[in-house]
């Protein structure tokens, strides 16, 4: 599952593991919203916003061709 992967890979990146919250939606089209502490934000995001796009690609990735995932991120 991609909310699966998303959550593991925030979980691991960020200092307040226990206040990650995930929740996924939809069917083909994959909606899942991270809401971490915004101390944690910036480690997320990553300069440039490489770090979240990394994390988007590889949600894409284990989505399948047949499935749009999106993944929006909260602090």
């Amino acid at each position: 599952m991609p909310a699966d992967l998303v959550e593991y890979l925030v979980k691991g990146l960020v200092a307040n593991p226990d206040e990650v919250r995930i929740s996924a939606a939809g069917g083909r089209q994959l909606q899942i919203d991270v809401v971490v502490n915004p101390a944690d934000m910036g480690r997320v995001i990553g300069r440039g916003g490489r770090v979240i796009k990394a994390i988007r690609t590889l949600a894409r990735a284990a989505g399948g061709a047949s499935r749009r995932v999106q993944v929006d991120v909260r602090g």
